[in-house]
């Protein structure tokens, strides 16, 4: 089992995320950074010297999405069964990743997320801003509609796959944005992989990673085409290549280092 960090100047969280990841609960990290302007790498090389981690450094800024498709493509290339796929910023608690991959191996699901959202007094006491609570609360009931899920959330840093989903969805067709996360999802809902999720501590904080009112509009939108463009594929209206099955992809890689 390997987990996966995709990291953008997480100089001030990298080192603690790591470090709370349980003992013996995978056998490698892979943490990619997207052309950090901090010293993010610097980081990662220094837990490379005490850690099975390893470090993988984009010569430019790729953006949100394309980071997540070398941490899946590394996943995929050194063998992984199990792929768990966690922010650099520390909101997400480490300490449930063999929770997750107890879901997964035990057969229950292909893919996990972390739910933040139990409750609207937790959410709010974890430092959810008010504006976020609702919006996610509103496009994750579109998306359950929509999808004929049950997710308590779909926007959550915190996700757990089975290799077979990975290695079906053709996550290299994505967005390099943001959205790349509910594609990836829809493709999951459309190949027929079972979605479930674990509960997961809300922790808003000073060096917590967040996007802004317009890029968060903008990823609402993209998501609810990504529905359209979807069901225009499956109701035979116009095709689209996210939802065929992966072929083999010509992976751009990363400088490695550490």
């Amino acid at each position: 089992m390997i987990v996966v960090v995709p990291a953008f100047n997480a100089e001030r969280t990298l080192a603690e995320l790591v470090d709370s990841i349980p003992a013996g609960s995978c056998d490698e990290i892979v943490v990619v950074d997207d052309a950090s302007g901090d010293a993010t790498a610097e980081v990662a090389r220094e837990l490379a010297g005490r850690l099975p981690l390893s470090l993988i450094v984009h010569p430019e800024n790729r953006g949100y999405g394309a980071n997540q498709k070398t941490c899946y493509r590394q996943a995929l290339a050194r063998g992984a069964d199990l792929v768990v796929m966690l922010h650099a910023d520390g909101q997400y608690d480490a300490r449930l990743i063999p929770v997750a991959v107890q879901v997964l191996r035990a057969g229950v699901c292909d893919v996990v997320l972390g739910n933040r959202i139990r409750t609207r007094r937790e959410a709010l006491a974890g430092g959810m801003p008010w504006v976020k609570y609702l919006a996610n609360r509103a496009l994750t009931l579109i998306e359950n509609v929509l999808s004929g899920q049950n997710l308590g959330e779909w926007h959550s840093g915190f996700r757990a796959y089975r290799r077979e989903v990975l290695a079906t969805c053709p996550f290299e067709r994505n967005s390099d944005d943001f959205v790349f996360d509910s594609e990836l999802l829809v493709q999951a809902v459309h190949f027929g992989f079972r979605l479930g999720d674990v509960p997961m501590p809300v922790r808003y904080f000073e060096e917590a990673s967040s996007i802004g009112f317009r890029h968060a509009t903008r990823y609402a939108v993209s998501t609810l085409v990504t529905f359209g463009s979807w069901l225009a594929h499956r109701t035979h209206v116009r095709r689209s290549r996210r939802f065929e099955p992966r072929t083999a992809p010509s992976d751009r890689g990363g400088s490695s280092a550490g």
